[in-house]
């Protein structure tokens, strides 16, 4: 009999349905007498919409009571795996904080962590000015609350801190409870991914990518080229073997094109599709409001005490598939002035340096965690960094301490490398996601 549990969660918008494939396969290699699968279905289609913490405490119950019933049957559960898609990894992470809250960690062994284009870092586009402000202020109101998390805009209860912040705080129980797996990996799109960003779903303060003309890409000699190398992924060509001039010049045309407000691309670049998707939206909004509503009142199926739990160790205390990908992939990526840049490697955000003699303010007050540009700037120096909060540059150490392995995938003959890094239905235009599931359930999956 089974003693493993995979528990696999989909992304905003999605349903168990997106994760098939991914469950065919860990099938196909594993028998029900190896592993028990667990598609997560309590957050199917507009019930992402209500938060990433909402979202969890439904998929940890569904988890719960799974175990319950396998073990009515005579199936002891002994360890445990969780995949999350999309902004599945996001409730992933919140998830398994509250199974080590609950003491499930004393009872069951964390064997595999794995994201696969989740947006760790959230969606708020590394862009400066105008054109960053109003983006980030529609993209965060068209998707309830899970929008507000995701553009971190949000206030997670009395943290006063966004809860993306609070999921990469070293002494929270999502970390914590992280730091248990045997195996962290993450999968990330290195182009075209128009839902999540290659830099947030690779915890990167760089992107190598932008040009793939300007660099050479190493490969993984059993899965190229699909699979890069993450020991030695990627590194710039020398000028004289880079792009001719007037290639380089169509390529800043299409960049400029791209700069174009974001009001302009709603007025004359976008389909009516997009007034459709944001007049739902708005029905949406309100729908989730209301489910979390009753949800804070108790009436929502779930008892709020049960998964309202302090929250760290210490003190005791599809984006859209459509109309918003579209609008989303047309924002570019801008980076921080070299003086800025400067001024940022000599300045530390402090937090551990500040503790002694300071213990009564720092249990008031949300911690600071230093960040040094030179440590987080991978895959390497020479390429520039990007325009990210000081938020995003704190999560990106906190995560890369706690250690992941990254694998960046290159699916070359689709735009829309989102769904198929997955394989999310069976369109044999998805067959590169294939070769991602493969490497995963070869090389770093372990029963």
């Amino acid at each position: 009999m089974a003693d493993h549990l995979c528990v696999l969660i989909h992304g905003l918008w999605g349903n168990p349905s997106h994760l098939f494939y991914l469950a065919s396969s860990l099938r196909d290699k594993y028998s029900e007498e190896k592993l028990h699968i667990l598609l997560s279905k309590t957050n199917s289609d507009t019930f992402t919409y209500d938060g990433i913490d909402l979202g969890a405490e439904r998929v940890t119950q569904e988890i719960e009571t799974y175990i319950d019933d396998l073990e009515k049957s005579g199936s002891q559960i002994k360890k445990l795996s969780i995949i999350g898609y999309s902004l599945g990894g996001l409730v992933a992470r919140y998830t398994i904080g509250l199974l080590y809250s609950k003491g499930w960690f004393e009872k069951i062994i964390p064997v595999n962590f794995t994201t696969f284009a989740t947006p760790h870092l959230g969606v708020k586009t590394p862009l400066l000015g105008v054109k960053h402000t109003v983006f980030n202020f529609l993209g965060s109101r068209t998707l309830s609350e899970s929008g507000r998390q995701l553009f971190t805009i949000d206030t997670f209860r009395d943290t006063n801190r966004p809860i993306l912040s609070v999921l990469a705080d070293p002494r929270s129980i999502f970390m914590r409870a992280l730091s248990q797996f045997s195996h962290r990996v993450l999968y990330a799109n290195i182009i075209n991914d128009r839902s999540a960003p290659y830099y947030t779903t690779s915890i990167s303060t760089t992107d190598p990518f932008t040009n793939l003309d300007a660099v050479s890409i190493n490969y993984l000699p059993d899965y190229a080229p699909t699979i890069i190398d993450p020991a030695d992924p990627v590194h710039l060509k020398p000028p004289e073997i880079q792009r001719p001039f007037f290639a380089r010049l169509a390529s800043s045309s299409q960049s400029l094109l791209a700069s174009v407000p974001v009001f302009a691309l709603f007025s004359v670049l976008i389909p009516m599709g997009s007034v459709l998707f944001l007049i739902n939206s708005g029905v949406q909004q309100v729908r989730s409001q209301k489910r979390i509503r009753l949800h804070e009142e108790g009436k929502a199926g779930i008892g709020l005490g049960r998964y309202r739990i302090p929250l760290m160790v210490e003190n005791a205390r599809s984006a859209v598939e459509d109309a918003f990908e579209n609008i989303n992939a047309r924002q570019g990526q801008q980076y921080l002035p070299e003086t800025e840049l400067n001024a940022n490697r000599e300045t530390k955000l402090s937090g551990g340096q500040q503790q002694n003699g300071h213990a009564e303010k720092t249990q008031r007050s949300a911690p600071r965690i230093s960040w040094d540009l030179e440590r987080t700037s991978s895959p390497r120096s020479e390429f520039p960094t990007l325009a990210l909060t000081a938020q995003q540059f704190e999560m990106v150490q906190a995560l890369d301490e706690m250690g992941f392995r990254k694998y960046r995938v290159h699916i070359h003959d689709i735009r829309h490398t989102h769904a198929a890094i997955i394989v999310r239905s069976q369109k044999p235009r998805f067959d590169e996601g294939k070769t991602v599931v493969r490497h995963w359930l070869d090389e770093e999956f372990e029963v």
